[in-house]
């Protein structure tokens, strides 16, 4: 059975910084791409970064672009998400996903989705 357990979440002072993990288990996720997307209260879930298998890319959406990092270790088959100079904006509910192809994680549309761990940012 596939799970992507998060963990990392909590609550920390604007312009602060928190690391999120998502552990995977169930099977090697090395040659899937991995994701983060973020739901906030009465908003849709929004893209906010991917990593590729393979040949290491990444992807961010412009909003958390130059503070947000999304990284792997293939040995821990765990993907994290390092967030620097948070932003009250920045509070949800951070979803880890993966899939086969890169497209469909990136587009919300990927083969495993976590349950999420709360980030929630004070100004």
């Amino acid at each position: 059975q596939v799970q992507l357990v998060e963990s990392g979440g909590g609550l920390v002072q604007a312009g602060g910084s928190l690391r999120l993990s998502c552990a995977a288990s169930g099977r090697t996720f090395d040659s899937y791409a991995m994701g983060w997307f973020r739901q906030a209260p009465g908003k849709e879930r929004e893209f906010v970064a991917a990593i590729s298998g393979g040949v290491i890319s990444t992807y961010y959406p412009d909003s958390v672009k130059g503070r947000f990092t999304i990284s792997r270790d293939i040995a821990k088959n765990t993907v994290y998400l390092q967030m620097n100079s948070l932003k009250s904006e920045d509070t949800a509910v951070y979803y880890c996903a993966a899939g086969v192809r890169t497209r469909t994680v990136v587009t919300g549309e990927p083969d495993y989705w976590g349950q999420g761990t709360l980030v929630t940012v004070s100004s």
